[in-house]
């Protein structure tokens, strides 16, 4: 399970989060509080979410906060917005990402 998520609510983390990516993979999971897929979706990916010895830092987007965050998102990394979303960061790019049921932990590990 993701022991402890990094809220992301600042336009500005973006620019940690790429320079941070060139040492340590960075995982965002977007999320929409008023979909019900996207709260499925979130609650499979912590369910399943055993990246032990992986080292990675998750990010969480909550989507109705801070919609201009994900814009930015689509627009630094070249990824169409969707929700609920997942996103890796490597060396500065989006290397993996999914969404809706597309969603899959496997998946993630494998890109990190």
């Amino acid at each position: 399970m993701v022991s402890e998520w990094n809220d992301l609510t600042d336009i500005k983390q973006l620019d940690e989060i790429i320079a941070l990516s060139f040492h340590t993979p960075v995982v965002i999971f977007k999320h929409s509080t008023r979909c019900d897929m996207s709260s499925t979706m979130l609650r499979k990916f912590e369910a399943g979410y055993d990246l032990i010895g992986v080292e990675c830092r998750p990010y969480f987007l909550d989507l109705i906060a801070n919609r201009h965050i994900s814009n930015e998102i689509a627009s630094r990394f070249g990824v169409v917005h969707q929700s609920p979303q997942i996103i890796v960061i490597k060396g500065g790019k989006s290397v993996y990402h999914a969404s809706h049921g597309g969603i899959d932990v496997g998946l993630v590990k494998g890109k990190l």
